[in-house]
């Protein structure tokens, strides 16, 4: 009990340790919560360009106006002025409708709209590519009802929508950023935080001459439960408070959650025991695990899909608890899993747990250091 307190006593006193454990998972999910609040992107300032103006090009960037996500913020005949716009940052995009736009929808010819996005955030062209298909399948509707006059109501509805669908995105019906990004961030901080913070006391220790093999498999042992004390507090606030308070979804039973975030502590502190070991010095963890980040974030199957992901690349993530746990948390928190559901993250955070228990006390038992 001394030597947990003893640890729990260096973490309070050690700035940057303070900084990792406690004050980044206080903060981090309020700012990344924060920025992706709004969900979706509205109001992308857009630029439309219409060599010839005429009646039908007009109505294509007026109901493009009118939707919620695109604001036409100048309407121009020069495709110069529109790429000025965009150079300054006025515009994120431009809407170029040809000379012959209503000429070859009068002539029954198909014709083009071309689309130019700034791809620095592929946000904005998400908003610009869905509203321009959207108007473009209005306009479509009402050009086929003017070339068949004399239907009845039930008829027009028939011949523009012969099935009737009506699409939601599951789990998500917004489309949202955050309640897609958010639940994994949320995990991949915990591990990233432990990483690092017990990272820059290995690295405090071999400054101050101690090896992991000199500070044993008890002060291993202090450490972790150290990190678990601490790490009860933070994923409580970030995994149930954060949430709530930017209305995600939260769908877990608080047994299910407390049952599976478990061993996902468990193997994250072992994990970052096994690797502090190796620390050199407290600066080298900076340059060791803070650029693993976002690639993990990659591997884990939720912003590139797994079936994507090369087999070689597939089996490395494996060796991350974030890995399982983003998928997990995910599944149990924003799509209403059960236990049973995850029972292969489940099983595997377990099995991470177990073995990183074991790597961390070799390495701190018999290790020699750098």
């Amino acid at each position: 009990m001394n030597r947990i307190l003893t640890e729990l006593h260096r973490i309070l006193r050690d700035e940057g340790t303070l900084i990792f454990l406690i004050l980044v998972p206080l903060g981090y999910p309020l700012l990344y919560a924060y920025l992706y609040t709004n969900e979706v992107v509205r109001e992308v300032p857009v630029v439309a360009v219409l060599p010839s103006s005429t009646s039908m090009g007009r109505e294509f960037v007026r109901m493009v106006d009118a939707s919620p996500s695109v604001d036409i913020v100048l309407r121009t005949s020069r495709m110069e002025e529109a790429k000025e716009w965009m150079r300054r940052k006025e515009a994120y995009g431009i809407i170029y409708l040809p000379n012959d736009f209503e000429r070859n929808l009068q002539r029954g010819e198909q014709t083009h709209v071309s689309l130019f996005c700034d791809m620095s955030a592929l946000l904005y062209y998400k908003a610009l590519v869905i509203t321009c298909t959207d108007v473009s399948l209005k306009m479509n509707d009402a050009i086929r009802l003017r070339l068949m006059p004399g239907l009845t109501t039930r008829q027009e509805e028939v011949s523009t929508m012969p099935v009737q669908y009506e699409s939601v995105t599951s789990f998500n019906p917004q489309s949202g950023f955050a309640t897609f990004l958010i639940p994994a961030v949320l995990i991949l901080i915990i591990q990233q935080t432990l990483l690092l913070g017990t990272g820059l006391l290995a690295g405090t220790d071999r400054d101050l001459g101690k090896r992991p093999h000199q500070v044993g498999g008890k002060g291993m042992l202090a450490r972790a439960f150290a990190c678990i004390i601490i790490g009860i507090f933070t994923c409580t606030y970030m995994l149930v408070a954060v949430p709530h308070l930017f209305h995600l979804p939260q769908l877990a039973d608080a047994l299910t959650l407390v049952t599976f975030i478990l061993p996902y502590q468990l193997a994250c502190t072992f994990f970052a025991l096994t690797l502090s070991a190796f620390v050199p010095n407290r600066e080298a963890c900076m340059l060791l695990f803070v650029f693993t980040s976002v690639p993990l974030l990659f591997l884990s199957g939720i912003s590139w899909p797994e079936s994507n992901i090369p087999m070689g690349w597939k089996l490395f993530s494996y060796l991350f608890p974030s890995t399982f746990g983003i998928n997990g948390f995910v599944h149990i928190n924003t799509m209403g899993a059960s236990l049973h559901e995850v029972k292969t993250e489940y099983a595997a955070l377990w099995i991470q747990s177990g073995i990183y228990f074991l790597t961390a006390s070799y390495c701190w038992r018999k290790y020699k250091g750098v």
